[in-house]
Order: C-alpha cells, then sequence, then structure tokens
C-alpha cells in the first residue's frame, strides 16, 4: 500500500528529507504523500523511513489504495530509470 499523511501532522517535515523518492510535499494544510511516488521505500530499505522518524506516528497504509510488495518494487525500477 501506499502511505498516506492524516491531519495529525504537525509539518515538521522530517519526514521529506527520509523520502528516498521525493514522494512527500507540502500540501494545502499539511504534508502529503504522492501515491505514485510511494513505495513505503520498497528498493531502498527494509522499513518505511517515514513512518521511522515521524514524531507523532501520523504516517499510515493507506487503506484506499492497497499493493502488494511487488507492484511497490515496480513501482520503485519505474521511479530509478526518470
Amino acid at each position: 500500500m501506499a502511505l498516506k499523511i492524516t491531519d495529525e501532522c504537525i509539518c515538521c517535515d522530517v519526514c521529506v528529507l527520509e523520502c528516498p523518492n521525493e514522494a512527500i510535499a507540502l500540501g494545502e494544510e499539511i504534508y502529503e504523500i504522492d501515491p505514485q511516488r510511494c513505495t513505503e521505500c520498497v528498493g531502498h530499505y527494509e522499513t518505511s523511513q517515514c513512518v521511522e522518524v515521524c514524531p507523532v506516528d501520523c504516517i499510515i497504509s493507506d487503506p484506499d489504495r492497497p499493493e502488494d510488495r511487488d507492484t511497490l518494487y515496480q513501482r520503485y525500477l519505474r521511479l530509478e530509470q526518470e
């Protein structure tokens, strides 16, 4: 699944620096994750780095975007070619 940031986000921007795919950007009120760029760090790390550093635990799996590890890895490969 791609990840998403809930409205509990405090806009500390720590997650932005950790994302290897540059999938996180400031939205109108809080940071948002571009699901077309999010691989949950598959291909880069064993765990999702944004989740690891978030001080308020506001980054969750997006239930509206179920994806398996292979799908995330294929996205990683596509992003690496860009």
